[in-house]
């Protein structure tokens, strides 16, 4: 890859990014802000953030191929890039099914996709692909800088890893919560990931592959599943489950902080892992 990103990020839903928050996370020390929520086409709040920032890299998690053209999509990457070199990575992806009316053959999406970002002049080594499975893991390797998975366990990274080879970026995403209590974490995190990823077919896929059954899906997450996919507790043990996705093999890893005050989890972790 031409852009740094660092070993450490942030994911955040658009409506919880300004540039304040932008500005303080480039001083915790992130490399990048992963844009989450599907971001509109224009990707003006990229230009919000790279303009309120000095280095940090702002990152797509991820603009949806079926609500975004890549005509579109390709001259925001220009005009971007034209201002902000080497500080902007395009993760581009397909989504989930149940949120969108027209999915279908989504493998051929993604790569007629892909074919119309090259002819739009995106570099492939300025964009990501969401991929959770081994066949869209391979072709990120093939057609992008690498894979951006959502919603994993250090086990996915560590078998993505080895499906993507040495070299391509994996650059998973992992919940974390600033909660010792157990009963309330896991309240939390259920809140989370019970809608609308637990009537995901695609994560409910992934899940299984990596051991997960039915009775883990079941009244909103077992407490098994949710331990795996949100790191709760002290920054330490927080800081700790996410070590486990790097030494399993990712480049990168952005958290997604929970609960009311997510700035707070965001330096818990810089603190502990970034210090």
């Amino acid at each position: 890859m031409t852009i740094s990103l660092g070993k450490l990020g942030i994911w955040q839903h658009t409506s919880g990014l300004t540039p304040e928050l932008a500005a303080e996370v480039e001083k915790l020390g992130y490399g990048a802000i992963w844009i989450g929520g599907s971001p509109e086409g224009g990707l003006g709040i990229v230009d919000e953030l790279l303009d309120a920032t000095d280095h940090i890299v702002v990152a797509t998690g991820i603009v949806n191929m079926w609500k975004d053209d890549a005509a579109t999509v390709g001259a925001s990457y220009h005009r971007i890039v034209a201002r902000h070199p080497g500080r902007f990575l395009l993760g581009v992806g397909i989504g989930h099914p149940e949120a969108t009316k027209e999915y279908k053959k989504p493998y051929d999406k993604i790569v007629d996709y892909l074919d119309q970002l090259d002819e739009a002049g995106v570099p492939t080594e300025d964009r990501a692909l969401a991929a959770l499975g081994p066949k869209v893991l391979k072709l990120a390797a093939e057609r992008t800088a690498g894979a951006h998975p959502y919603l994993t366990t250090p086990e996915h990274t560590r078998e993505a890893r080895k499906v993507l080879g040495d070299g391509p970026l994996l650059a998973p995403e992992h919940k974390v919560l600033l909660e010792t209590d157990p009963d309330r974490a896991r309240e939390i995190a259920r809140a989370k990931v019970r809608s609308p990823y637990l009537q995901a077919i695609n994560y409910l896929n992934n899940f299984r592959r990596l051991g997960f059954t039915d009775e883990d899906f079941a009244d909103g997450g077992s407490p098994r599943l949710l331990d795996a996919v949100v790191a709760w507790g002290t920054p330490e043990a927080i800081g700790a489950r996410i070590a486990e996705h790097l030494d399993a093999g990712a480049d990168h890893v952005c958290v997604q902080g929970l609960g009311d005050d997510p700035l707070a989890a965001y330096r818990a972790v810089a603190e502990t892992l970034l210090s």
